[in-house]
């Protein structure tokens, strides 16, 4: 039975530079990488080496301690170089891209005809089931699970986020198939999708469980929608996928081959004309942002603002996203006085959760906000700035408390199973200690991990 949500707590960050709907094809990246540390908790094996010639679909690596769980080519190419870091710990396998991409063929699938057994082990070896994350622990799902549930949020309420719509205009048909997959790896289990209040998008979807979600940030986040839904207890499992990452499954299942899309939103306030391209997962930046950015000291974000990862200009795009957010570094003084702590706070450079600043009184703006934090860490101290910003019937700072000094009862008794770091953006953002709340949620969750190994 759906149900209509209203979310009150939290807030939406408004920032300049919104994408434009205009949808262009990225120019073609010389060189496509897949990062195994997107993937938390992963040990990933080689199968490909330097030199290898792949096939798009052809596997790259593999999960050490789930062996069918595989990683595959976006392309078609040479293995140009596997980039390592400390410990000889695999950072990025980087393939230097075919002018024309050729793909390996697994066979068109019509999922209505397939057990849901039949339907993983194709996935698997196809290098779809990345896209399926499981909650408790916010990792890659196990496919040898049972979910309660399945749970897609079809909207993203973070800073700069594409706009729903009009992405789902150029997927729906691929989407609708993924949907039919998602009801047969179910196995007759609910599959949830929560919609913005309003919006018309997903009227046309069937087999799923719409429920109708308003309210600031985080209300876009699925977490938030499995709280207000149907919570997590110890020992119960839900999978939770995104919209475009269902387009892909229904898009593989369509044609047979592995052929990995993201309609990706390059946007903030160092873009000259924000707007979304068309890419293949793994793609350099540079053919997104060549000749579209200002000239100032910019940081690039795979993600949004408040829980992207900071990536080199020369970087590649995450393997789960689907923003490219730039943003002014922050790595000029202010005077005190102006734009410091004593300004005034009138211009759209100032924002406060608190409202510290008159600019709340001005309505509905955008504001140029950069990334600097405006402070370093300091004592933990009990502001109630958390509990304003978090949608959970769940006490915040006790609960990252009892992960800072390591009390497993304690976490799993504080909901801890509820939760991942991405719920806690908001909080991080808003905390007067500038304490990293994201990173100790992570650490909770893997400790709790652990445990049940």
């Amino acid at each position: 039975m759906s149900k209509a949500i209203r979310i009150r707590k939290g807030s939406d960050i408004r920032l300049v530079g919104v994408a434009d709907k205009k949808l262009d094809i990225a120019k073609p990246s010389p060189v496509f990488a897949i990062k195994p540390p997107d993937f938390h908790s992963l040990t990933p094996k080689l199968v490909a080496r330097d030199g290898d010639r792949v096939k798009a679909g052809d596997t790259l690596f593999f999960d050490k301690y789930n062996e069918p769980v595989k990683f595959n080519s976006p392309v078609s190419g040479v293995v140009e170089e596997v980039v390592r870091g400390a410990k000889r710990r695999i950072l990025e396998v980087r393939i230097k891209a075919d002018d024309h991409t050729e793909y390996k063929d697994f066979g068109v699938k019509d999922p209505a005809g397939m057990s849901a057994d039949d339907l993983k082990s194709h996935l698997m070896a196809g290098g779809m089931w990345p896209f399926f994350i499981q909650r408790p622990f916010n990792v890659i799902a196990n496919p040898q699970g049972k979910p309660k549930a399945i749970f897609v949020s079809g909207f993203d309420s973070s800073p700069l986020a594409p706009d729903e719509a009009f992405v789902m205009e150029h997927i729906k048909d691929d989407f609708k198939v993924g949907i039919h997959a998602l009801k047969v790896l179910s196995e007759g289990k609910p599959v949830h999708l929560g919609v913005r209040q309003g919006s018309s998008c997903y009227n046309d979807v069937e087999g799923v469980t719409r429920h109708e979600v308003s309210g600031p940030h985080p209300a876009g986040n699925v977490g938030v929608q499995i709280h207000h839904i149907d919570p997590i207890n110890r020992g119960e499992v839900v999978w939770t996928i995104k919209p475009q990452d269902i387009a892909n499954i229904g898009r593989f299942l369509r044609t047979g081959k592995f052929d990995l899309q993201r309609i990706v939103a390059l946007v903030g306030s160092e873009v000259n004309q924000p707007q979304y391209y068309r890419v293949t997962v793994g793609t350099h930046l540079a053919p997104m942002t060549a000749g579209k950015l200002k000239d100032d000291d910019k940081r690039f974000i795979s993600g949004n603002p408040l829980t992207g990862a900071s990536i080199e200009e020369d970087g590649f795009l995450g393997y789960y996203d689907h923003q490219l957010s730039v943003l002014p570094e922050g790595n000029k003084p202010k005077f005190f006085l102006t734009e410091g702590w004593l300004s005034p706070g009138l211009n759209n450079k100032t924002f406060s959760l608190s409202k510290a600043y008159p600019t709340w009184l001005l309505g509905k703006r955008r504001y140029d906000l950069d990334t600097n934090a405006n402070g370093e860490e300091r004592a933990f101290v009990v502001t109630g700035q958390y509990e304003k910003v978090f949608p959970f019937d769940i006490y915040p700072v006790q609960l990252v408390k009892s992960i800072i000094v390591n009390d497993i009862d304690s976490m799993e008794k504080l909901g801890i199973y509820e939760v991942a770091p991405e719920d806690f953006a908001l909080c991080e953002y808003s905390c007067t200690s500038k304490i990293n709340v994201q990173q100790i949620v992570r650490d909770g969750l893997d400790t709790i991990m652990e445990e049940f190994k």
